[in-house]
């Protein structure tokens, strides 16, 4: 009798303890919570990336159109101020040891270096013209920097890529690519290789960092005009986002298969990793898309988080567990830089 009294009982436990799992599921927090907006009402036009000095507590933004590199607290991330002396700044690279920053310039002056303490420009770093996007390896100390192809003037049929000790202002070497349009890349800590998104070949390039030669080109199928890029080398997985159609294609790094693919943010510029949560966010216009990374081949496109129009490039700082992302505001006066409290995965 005892027995067949606890059998109902035991089963109306197993199913609240089931109707309140699916609960906490569907309770489940969004995996950014915005938290902060700052106003720069004056600016007009685009920014591009961020850079970032997180012992310092500062934050930087490349102010493209406004011919600007912006500075705010990374605590707080209030504005702080707003150094000129330049002509179209595209990237930002902090040098801790220095306390030097380098700003690529697409501009006649050529990429920028500064005293980080005082904001002066202290040198320039003589590349082709056209210096724009930029990829730090910490794995050797050096920077890649893309220049030439359509962001010199007068424009040039052709992008080199230069290796470049940013301490010494040495240029160590170049690659050279047949097309005029040349994006993001991501390089190897464990590893010998450079991935370089060639746009206008819709193909990733795969480089030896120690030789320079090209390994392996690998077509982009998916869609065109490849650019922005990130890389989980723990998991051997690429990602990059294609501009016709806006898509995101996961790509095994070792062999350059393709995983899977899914819809991206209109104007999709900046691809983040998140390596500690699994996450990929995608900033784009009026949204940012989340993808979660259930495994190597196992990806799940979470709902979006709202952002702004104009709000195409992203910085994750994960010392600080946030997420910037810069609202261009293009012909309009008045950018901005979100802030996104990041929720751990459970």
């Amino acid at each position: 009798m005892q027995t067949k009294t606890l059998l109902p009982l035991l089963g109306a436990l197993l199913a609240t303890c089931a109707t309140a799992a699916m609960a906490t599921d569907v309770a489940s927090p969004a995996p950014l919570r915005l938290v902060g907006r700052t106003e720069l009402p004056a600016y007009t036009g685009d920014f591009d990336h961020f850079g970032v000095d997180v012992p310092g507590h500062r934050l930087f933004l490349a102010g493209e159109d406004g011919s600007s590199l912006e500075v705010f607290d990374l605590r707080t991330a209030k504005h702080l101020r707003t150094v000129k002396g330049f002509d179209a700044p595209h990237a930002i690279v902090y040098l801790p040891k220095a306390n030097r920053l380098v700003v690529t310039d697409s501009g006649a002056g050529m990429t920028k270096v500064l005293d980080a303490k005082t904001y002066r420009i202290t040198g320039t770093i003589p590349l082709t013209m056209g210096a724009d996007s930029t990829r730090f390896d910490p794995s050797t100390g050096h920077v890649w920097i893309v220049t030439g192809g359509k962001n010199a003037e007068p424009k040039m049929p052709n992008v080199v890529v230069s290796e470049v000790d940013p301490v010494t202002g040495a240029r160590l070497g170049d690659v050279g690519f047949d097309t005029d349009f040349t994006e993001a890349m991501a390089a190897e800590q464990h590893g010998n290789r450079l991935f370089i998104n060639v746009a206008g070949k819709s193909e990733v390039a795969v480089v030896d960092k120690t030789t320079r030669a090209v390994l392996a080109t690998w077509p982009i199928k998916e869609g065109e005009q490849n650019g922005a890029m990130a890389f989980d080398e723990a998991g051997h997985r690429l990602f990059v986002v294609t501009r016709k159609p806006f898509r995101l294609v996961v790509l095994n790094s070792d062999t350059g298969a393709s995983i899977a693919n899914f819809d991206a943010p209109p104007r999709t510029n900046e691809a983040v990793w998140d390596a500690a949560n699994h996450r990929l966010y995608l900033a784009g216009d009026d949204h940012l898309a989340v993808i979660a990374q259930h495994g190597p081949d196992n990806y799940e496109m979470l709902p979006p988080v709202a952002s702004a129009h104009g709000a195409k490039t992203a910085i994750l700082v994960p010392e600080v567990h946030r997420l910037f992302v810069a609202v261009s505001p293009g012909d309009a006066k008045g950018g901005a830089v979100l802030q996104y409290d990041v929720t751990p995965s459970r």
